[in-house]
């Protein structure tokens, strides 16, 4: 049977979970996980090229050597996912300095538009009459992540 290779087009199926279990992407349809917020909507297998860092490098690192409807089941340490939480990113800012008419609430997620026009996405953690506080962290920075995988084919 063949075995997956750099470079081979592949369609694999994965279930990728935070350490507490919470699934935050999948491709299985049968999964609650949209109804939950998880990043990942489309279902059915994502078709990628080994090596060409389209997925994690360390599941495209796996899927070599494996063959159709072999699974694996992969850890990701948070610094090869979406990084360590870098306490640094968090920051505040005088309301004054944003738009009168800005008014999110806890929790909610915003792109903040500097001079530069520079894009930059934040989750916003506190809000007083004086201030708002932000996190440029992605919100999974700091998590360590477990993907099970399974190769479908190799096309």
């Amino acid at each position: 049977m063949a075995k997956a290779k750099n470079g081979d087009r592949v369609r694999i199926n994965f279930t990728g979970k935070t350490e507490d279990g919470t699934v935050i992407e999948t491709t299985f349809e049968d999964s609650s996980c949209c109804d939950d917020g998880c990043d990942s909507c489309e279902y059915g297998p994502l078709e990628i090229v080994i090596g060409e860092e389209e997925f994690f490098p360390k599941i495209e690192e796996a899927l070599v050597g494996m063959s159709p409807g072999e699974k694996k089941t992969i850890q990701i340490d948070a610094v090869d996912a979406f990084g360590e939480y870098d306490a640094g990113a968090v920051f505040t800012l005088e309301r004054n300095m944003l738009p009168d008419d800005m008014n999110p609430e806890v929790g909610e997620d915003l792109i903040l538009t500097g001079e530069d026009d520079e894009e930059l996405e934040v989750t916003v953690v506190e809000v007083t009459d004086k201030d708002m506080t932000f996190d440029a962290n992605h919100p999974l920075a700091g998590e360590d992540l477990t993907y099970d995988i399974e190769l479908v084919e190799i096309l």
